[in-house]
């Protein structure tokens, strides 16, 4: 196997037993949703990308780590129902996957240092339906554009990749248009740092994490 993507694979054998589930709040029967849907504040000068690569606790921190990054948002879009919840994305019911939102300084951070990170570290964009030990289309993944500009830069970053043999197999991202993004309740905002004691996160979350880092550590807030 490709020794740069053997990282995945070994956590793949590490996480047979764990997933991306977070049980819902205890005192709670609807789990609270930010209706300003975490987005930064100030919006002025900010851009905006969506990328969706499997479980967002990781695809989340790694985005964030990233100098230029404002923040990062969890939650769901390439469905059709509005406003889904966690439990009815994992149900498969709604056709959209799990993703993040990144809001970013494009003076200090471009869309194709993004798009990047994304296709080769952040996940497995070879890997169908499924990231590691999460399996179904609600872990798919997906490459949001907004704008001509963007679905060009996005098809010829995976043109490239590909052409580099970064990867055993081809990529087999979705590359399509941006319609709605619902971010996820408020208990997955930020769940990488708040629950680093999480066998998910430990064994494989954090293991995608080191992997951004290693490989773009030159663009990291802090360097290593």
């Amino acid at each position: 196997m490709n020794n740069r993507v053997s990282a995945f694979a070994s956590l793949s054998t590490l996480a047979l037993l764990f997933a991306c589930s977070s049980p819902q709040p205890a005192d709670a029967q609807n789990p609270p949703r930010s209706t300003a849907g975490f987005a930064p504040a100030n919006l002025s000068g900010l851009a905006v990308a969506t990328f969706a690569g499997g479980c967002f606790w990781a695809q989340e921190e790694a985005f964030e780590e990233i100098k230029g990054v404002k923040q990062v948002v969890s939650g769901y879009a390439g469905g059709t129902k509005a406003n889904p919840t966690y439990e009815e994305v994992a149900e498969q019911t709604t056709g959209h996957t799990e993703t993040v939102e990144i809001y970013y300084d494009p003076k200090v951070v471009s869309y194709q240092k993004l798009a990047d990170v994304f296709f080769m570290a952040s996940h497995d964009p070879t890997q169908l339906n499924r990231q590691g030990p999460d399996t179904g289309p609600e872990y798919r993944s997906a490459a949001f554009y907004r704008t001509p500009e963007e679905k060009k830069m996005l098809e010829a970053t995976i043109a490239r990749v590909n052409a580099a043999k970064k990867y055993d197999g081809k990529i087999v991202t979705q590359v399509v248009p941006f319609q709605k993004f619902w971010p996820a309740e408020d208990y997955h905002q930020g769940y990488y740092r708040l629950h680093p004691e999480n066998p998910y996160i430990a064994h494989v979350s954090a293991g995608k994490v080191e992997h951004v880092r290693r490989e773009f550590a030159k663009d990291l807030k802090s360097p290593l």
